[in-house]
């Protein structure tokens, strides 16, 4: 999951099966590229071919994702967070002009308030997925609440 061309055909794949031709097609990328990155995601067991079509004597399989979730584990120390790496390249590819929120908000609290905060992130998170209407336009969010090495006298 740390590639973000893997990442992207997931995101593809989350309004409904594809074959390779239309993952690359939608995503710009070369068929070879396209094939390659859903073959280790196939062995990775996050997409299955849920469906096959013969066009003109070759084999067109339809792909979906095996899983609707995914739980990364934490980044070991001195990595970079894949999720938060895949955010901050998709934001930079938005379409120009596009309608977004982007905001880094620094405070200082309680132990509790932070919980309570987690929370509320989370119950916000879960709203907007079950608000998916697939006939409009996609949004993503992403949320990161932690705590930072804390710096003397800040």
């Amino acid at each position: 999951m740390s590639n973000v061309v893997r990442h992207r055909i997931l995101g593809v794949l989350r309004d409904g099966p594809a074959t390779i031709t239309q993952v690359a097609e939608k995503l710009g990328l070369a068929k070879g590229s396209s094939s390659y990155h859903m073959r280790l995601l196939e062995r990775a067991g996050l997409v299955k071919v849920v469906r096959t079509n013969k066009v003109r004597g070759v084999m067109e399989r339809y792909y979906d994702r095996a899983v609707r979730n995914i739980h990364l584990p934490d980044p070991a120390p001195g990595q970079r967070d894949v999720l938060l790496g895949h955010a901050i390249a998709d934001l930079a590819e938005a379409p120009e002009g596009s309608r977004r929120f982007v905001r880094m908000q620094h405070t200082r609290i309680p132990d509790d308030r932070f919980e309570e905060f987690v929370d509320r992130l989370e119950a916000l998170m879960d709203e907007l997925g079950a608000a998916r209407d697939n006939d409009h336009q996609a949004a993503t969010m992403a949320v990161a609440l932690f705590r930072p090495k804390d710096t003397p006298g800040a």
